[in-house]
This record gives C-alpha cells, structure tokens and sequence, in this order.
C-alpha cells in the first residue's frame, strides 16, 4: 500500500472540493443561463476593466488556453467587448454584461457563503481563510521564481 503524506493529502482535498464546488454553483448559475467560468470572468472583468487579457487570463480560473474561447463565447453573447490597441487586447463588460453580473452576483455570493456556513464556524472560516491565503500567496511566489 501506497503511503501518502500529509501535504498531498491536503492537495487532494482542496482539488477535489473545488471540483465539487464548481459543480455545485454550475448547477446554481443555470437557471441565470451562464457557468461558473463565465461568472468569474465577467465578475473579474467588472472590477478591473478596462482589463489586458493577458492579466484577465492571470485572474480567472479559466486556463490561458480556454480564455480565448470563453472570451470568444461572451463576446458572441454581448456580455463583454474586446478593443484591440496595437498588441494588446482589452476587455470590457457592455451594458448587456453589467445588467448580467449585476442580476447574478448577490445570488452567487449567497450560495456559496450558503455553503461554508453550513460546514464551518466563523471561527473556522477566518482560519481557513488565512491559511488559503497563505498558501496562494506561496504558490504565486513560486510561479514568479
């Protein structure tokens, strides 16, 4: 039998509730017609734009491959604009993408607090933050050396 360490078992659990998690709030944002992926680029988009693509792919949690199509795809559905200056792309939300973050964005928020605050404490919450925090923080570093 295989022995695994402490660290990789952790790895998995966080990988395994992001998967279930991103499952969960797919199936949530279908009723407002869009995927958890759109809901994070059109959120990101909504706070930093007008935004490079190059930082929009950085930012999300969509792949640097994937972010093409997806920006593609919200494009085709009026969500986002795209202006081309030179070498760099930058991307808007139209008015139709503003209405859209704005319909979905306090429902998302109470969904997934829903789902810590079923689970967890305060108390646990703010810890668990910190130490998400920490390593995000770590893994950034790591990808910069």
């Amino acid at each position: 039998m295989r022995k695994s360490t402490l660290g990789s078992l952790i790895w998995l659990r966080i990988a395994r509730f992001t998967h279930q998690s991103n499952l969960l709030s797919n199936e949530f944002l279908k009723q407002f017609g869009i995927t958890t992926a759109q809901f994070d680029i059109l959120n990101q988009v909504s706070i930093y734009q007008p935004v490079m693509q190059s930082e929009l792919a950085a930012k999300a949690t969509v792949s640097e491959g994937g972010i093409s199509r997806m920006l593609t795809r919200l494009e085709q559905e009026g969500y986002i604009q795209r202006k081309q200056d030179w070498k760099t792309k930058w991307i808007s939300l139209t008015s139709k993408g503003e209405r859209k973050i704005q319909e979905v964005f306090e429902h998302q928020l109470a969904f997934q607090t829903s789902i810590l605050n079923e689970c967890l404490t305060e108390n646990e919450q703010k810890t668990l933050y910190k130490l998400m925090t920490k390593l995000q923080k770590h893994t950034e570093y790591k990808l910069e050396e």
